[in-house]
């Protein structure tokens, strides 16, 4: 609630450059602001465009926050939809609007009344994009997939998918840290029949490392698994943002192609960046932005917000 522009702008500008310092070159983004909807894509396609990195963005609606700006309580299903996501939604359609690359965002089902959940669903439809939601993260959200399965199609990103009870269209966006930091439990992603990619669910953008963390879950749960079934995870993003294939990464080290160098080595550093046949990093170093400034003027930002808050 806590939330402006001006910090959503400086916090996408900061965390777009540490992606790309890590050798990730698109980010795909499900944002929340209650209190700074209208304009709130912009901003975080304005920081990333800052830094050079490509984006695929959404406003996640939900009617968690009534029309007096209280939360619901536990349990409490949303009836109806609230100015706040029709407000979320029409951001999404703006935003589509002019062309750029995003998809309508979902909070979470039980968060949103049916009539938001259609909504959402009718709108990724008429933009020809999928809907961004997160799925069955924790218990109170077991009933996902019956609330979702008559809307959800190939095109959609279902994240998390703990407590995902039946089969559900879309890919599932694996978010093995963030899960385990929640304790909401292991999503056993290996067991689905869906397209399977690796998230962050917003706790930084290094993909690398996200993956070994993903390795070490899944050995955890089947010892049997090896390298390669997390490294098709981390492959599979091409398949939702295609534009990276016209991007290079070289890295400090010689065996970035081999899944069981690259899951057991934590020193593997991108040194040179290029994106759409542009430098952002060379030698280790951003060359599109000072990065100085972004890190002061968002660590300015977040003291504001921890004022507010």
């Amino acid at each position: 609630m806590a939330l402006d522009l001006d910090i959503i702008y400086w916090s996408a500008a900061l965390g777009a450059a540490e992606a790309v310092l890590s050798g990730t070159t698109a980010i795909i983004d499900h944002h929340e602001s209650p209190n700074a909807i209208e304009g709130s894509l912009d901003a975080i396609a304005a920081g990333c465009a800052l830094v050079g990195v490509r984006t695929n963005l959404c406003y996640g609606v939900t009617d968690r926050w009534n029309d007096r700006s209280t939360l619901l309580t536990d349990g409490e299903q949303p009836r109806s939809m609230t100015d706040g996501a029709r407000r979320g939604l029409l951001e999404c359609d703006r935003y589509l609007s002019t062309g750029a690359t995003g998809m309508v965002g979902v909070h979470a089902s039980f968060t949103c009344s049916d009539e938001t959940i259609e909504a959402a669903a009718d709108l990724a439809i008429r933009h020809d994009t999928g809907v961004h939601v997160h799925v069955a993260e924790g218990q109170a959200d077991s009933r996902a997939a019956s609330r979702l399965k008559d809307f959800a199609s190939d095109k959609w990103l279902l994240a998390h998918c703990v407590n995902l009870d039946q089969e559900l269209s879309g890919t599932i966006v694996h978010n093995a840290r963030s899960n385990m930091n929640n304790g909401v439990g292991y999503a056993h992603p290996a067991s689905r029949s869906n397209l399977v990619v690796l998230g962050t669910d917003g706790i930084g953008g290094d993909m690398q490392e996200e993956s070994r963390i993903a390795y070490a879950r899944l050995r955890e749960s089947d010892v049997t698994q090896t390298p390669e079934t997390v490294w098709r995870w981390l492959q599979n993003a091409e398949k939702i943002f295609p534009q990276v294939a016209n991007d290079t990464v070289t890295w400090n080290y010689d065996h970035m192609d081999s899944p069981w160098h690259t899951a057991f080595t934590t020193s593997n550093n991108a040194v040179d960046v290029t994106i759409n046949n542009k430098t952002v990093v060379a030698n280790s170093m951003l060359v599109t932005c000072d990065l100085v400034e972004i890190r002061s003027k968002a660590a300015e930002a977040a003291q504001r917000l921890f004022e507010r808050l």
